[in-house]
């Protein structure tokens, strides 16, 4: 297992999965796999009843945004998609209290963490809401 040396950024993304389809860190995990890699390359995925499940080890080397993996960890809502396949924030209010309740542990752990959204650093739109504003207002 190849263990972080520091975690600088919590990075939230979203499964880009439609609002009907209730996945879990399981069903991530073989789609992970089927492109090859080792495993689920994120450390929570949480999941449209709110409940957080784990996927790799909390102080395992991720694998979710590209060129910062060795430094974050990675968080999964499911949803982020409508039914016909645009990006929507369409998560539900139990998953928006365990995304609060899940980056307040992990800021907890790692105080200088930044949290950001894969969008950030990449050119997704995942995942489909501006993580900056949604934590100046949940943690301000």
């Amino acid at each position: 297992m190849n263990m972080r040396k520091s975690t600088e950024q919590i990075i939230i993304h979203c499964a880009a999965t439609k609002p009907s389809m209730d996945v879990d860190a399981a069903t991530i995990d073989r789609w992970h796999r089927e492109r090859g890699w080792l495993k689920i390359g994120y450390h929570f995925v949480i999941k449209r009843d709110g409940s957080v499940e784990d996927g790799r080890d909390r102080y395992e080397v991720g694998a979710h945004a590209k060129g910062h993996n060795a430094n974050s960890i990675g968080v999964c809502m499911v949803g982020g998609l409508s039914e016909d396949n645009e990006p929507e924030s369409n998560f539900t209010d139990d998953q928006w209290s365990a995304l609060s309740w899940l980056v307040d542990e992990l800021t907890d752990e790692w105080p200088d963490a930044e949290v950001i959204g894969h969008n950030d650093v990449s050119e997704k739109s995942c995942p489909t809401f501006n993580v900056g504003e949604w934590y100046a207002g949940e943690f301000s």
